[in-house]
């Protein structure tokens, strides 16, 4: 996934189950040979060269982010869309070297079908999860330890986090929200309690041409990277995978859509954008009960 993970537990009495590392990494590397488009024969790659109509039948948590990226693309007008992958390539951010933005499609998402344990496109669209596979890889990590019997733990990939019970003091796992290298905010403080948060910002993966910041959040409505100030948002669910993904939504949508959206959700976000003299942070109700 190009990133890092950690994972840190809380050992029962008994001490840890034997094989919790090979485990994990058995979990990543599941995810990584079904998700990344990174490796020309995963899954994602192969259903990406597919011939369209043509139906594929595909594992199943591949299937499970597929159908939770098109629910949520459904939700959010498309502002998430994990059929982004040929507007992510020409900008740059994918597997090849070059840009080439233009011309693109927009709205792919539609091109994607899914009946049963099948999948097909009925266009020549690309499959990309970068918004919503390492929330779910955090989500299948998670579960994997809780099958082992362990119950207190903090998982965490590419700054996505899920906590699960308690540290060995009794404390919540407590974990401070990320913000933007360039910017001075107040420290929020966040207990993980089966909870999960995930970011999504401007600031991870971008570049600079004249002057002009481009970042590697692309607002598939338009397939071009988003221009609307915001540098962050922080959302919180029980799946971070479900997290993940409307992090990047909301970010697509800026203040005044994104977080009218995230209060019919019921989502708890938090966003920041970018002012003319200072950052400003944004609450959803949600959020804002969290911190009472």
């Amino acid at each position: 996934m190009g990133t890092s993970w950690s994972v840190r537990i809380a050992a029962p009495a008994a001490g840890l189950p034997d094989g919790v590392d090979a485990a994990i990494e058995a979990v990543l590397a599941s995810v990584i040979a079904q998700m990344s488009n990174w490796e020309p024969d995963s899954g994602i790659s192969r259903f990406n060269r597919s011939t369209p109509g043509d139906w594929q039948s595909l594992p199943a948590d591949f299937l499970t982010v597929l159908r939770a990226g098109l629910h949520i693309a459904d939700r959010s007008g498309g502002a998430f869309d994990p059929a982004i992958g040929d507007a992510v390539e020409a900008w740059g951010f994918g597997p090849g070297a070059s840009r080439s933005p233009s011309p693109l499609p927009v709205q792919s998402w539609r091109a994607i079908e899914v009946d049963g344990g099948c999948a097909r496109r009925l266009a020549p669209v690309a499959l990309d999860f970068s918004g919503i596979a390492k929330g779910f890889a955090v989500d299948a990590v998670a579960g994997r330890l809780s099958d082992m019997g362990l119950r207190n733990f903090l998982v965490e990939i590419g700054g996505e986090l899920r906590g699960s019970g308690v540290k060995p003091d009794g404390q919540p796992w407590w974990v401070d929200l990320e913000a933007p290298p360039d910017m001075t905010l107040p420290v929020t403080h966040v207990a993980l309690c089966g909870l999960s948060v995930a970011t999504s910002g401007d600031y991870r993966r971008y570049f600079e041409e004249d002057g002009k910041r481009f970042a590697h959040s692309i607002d598939p409505r338009t397939a071009a990277p988003i221009d609307n100030g915001v540098a962050s948002v922080s959302v919180f669910h029980e799946s971070a995978m479900i997290a993940d993904a409307w992090a990047t939504a909301l970010t697509v949508l800026g203040v005044e859509r994104g977080l009218a959206l995230a209060a019919d959700e019921g989502l708890a976000a938090l966003m920041v954008t970018r002012g003319a003299s200072a950052p400003k942070e944004w609450m959803t109700p949600a959020f804002a009960a969290m911190l009472e």
